[in-house]
């Protein structure tokens, strides 16, 4: 019967990732065991939501025509 952890299909143990913390920039296990991940903490991952929520952070977007319309004449 086939195993659902991947260390037992090659016999080597899986090595934890470890990746930046996008807020504090500090080392994050990447891995099931931290569930705020890719952030180290809950509380980075808190701040990180915050920021979006706030409109901090903001995706770019092209501005739209004086005339109100966004240029996409596919509508029309």
């Amino acid at each position: 019967m086939p195993s659902d952890h991947p260390e037992e299909h090659s016999g080597k143990p899986m090595v934890d990732r470890i990746v930046r913390c996008p807020t504090c920039g500090g080392d994050s296990v990447y891995a099931a065991s931290n569930t705020a991940r890719p952030f180290c903490s809950v509380r980075c991952k808190n701040m990180d939501f915050g920021a979006w929520a706030s409109e901090n952070f903001r995706v770019a977007a092209s501005a739209a025509s004086e005339d109100g319309e966004s240029g996409d004449t596919s509508l029309h």
